[in-house]
């Protein structure tokens, strides 16, 4: 019994705290207020007290939403190589070179190969998103709390974990088929031949595949992590009445009554 009571009171001091808490920094970010709001709770209500079911639903729309927003912003021509922020640029040992290269009447090949690394990426991205919903299916409500409660990224950093490895298999062979099938092979294995390249012909431990590969991962998480601060801080992106229960609570509590 007395196990029993200091177990209670244990629980009762924790609960103090994040009563205490809550009412200290009232509303921190909007996300302080969702876990209250979701279903009209008081301020200072644990998240542990949150509907499961609500909670999960709730994540699990707004991520499937979100990884099918930032799939289609980047499985088409041109989503990464006009998106600045995700353009695949040369490997870096070669972009050093590239200037010479251009010098020696190599500036097309130079810019053909960074034209089709950016193809490579754009056709194997639409492959993520399966991968990402599967990913989405077997979340747990622990999971979700964690999102919920994490940065702004929380949900991508999820992603990024659960995934990167199916996603490396995945991409592989696509990123490898596009880049011969638009000339990058041909394009870089000529590049290679020129001395002015030699530091990266000399580097047997690059792998252009590899290259793009990851970079394609980098660029979808990427926009994956953007789509998520739109449907955590935006209204106009919380596109169903879930998400607007889930995200616009606070939003909606602090317009001008």
């Amino acid at each position: 019994m007395g196990s029993r009571k200091k177990t209670a009171v244990k629980k009762i001091a924790v609960v103090g705290i994040i009563i205490g808490a809550g009412a200290m920094a009232l509303a921190q970010s909007p996300w302080d207020d969702i876990k209250r709001k979701i279903q009209g709770m008081k301020p200072g209500t644990s998240v542990n007290q949150l509907s499961n079911d609500k909670v999960v639903a709730g994540l699990k729309q707004a991520l499937q939403i979100s990884t099918g927003n930032a799939v289609a912003a980047t499985g088409h021509v041109d989503g990464f190589f006009k998106n600045e922020a995700i353009k695949i640029l040369l490997p870096e040992k070669l972009r050093s070179a590239a200037k010479a290269l251009r010098m020696v009447g190599m500036g097309g090949q130079v810019d053909a190969l960074e034209v089709g690394m950016n193809r490579a990426a754009e056709q194997a991205t639409p492959q993520a998103k399966q991968i990402f919903l599967r990913a989405v299916t077997n979340m747990s409500f622990a999971d979700a709390k964690g999102i919920l409660t994490g940065g702004d990224t929380a949900a991508t950093e999820y992603f990024r974990k659960q995934s990167s490895a199916e996603l490396t298999t995945a991409f592989a062979p696509i990123v490898h088929k596009s880049m011969e099938n638009v000339g990058v092979v041909k394009q870089y294995n000529q590049i290679m031949k020129n001395p002015v390249a030699s530091a990266v012909a000399n580097d047997r431990n690059f792998s252009l595949d590899n290259y793009v590969v990851g970079k394609t991962m980098d660029g979808l998480f990427y926009m994956l992590g953007e789509e998520e601060k739109k449907i955590r801080k935006d209204p106009a992106a919380q596109v169903t009445s879930l998400l607007k229960e889930v995200f616009g609570a606070a939003a909606k509590e602090k317009q001008p009554k």
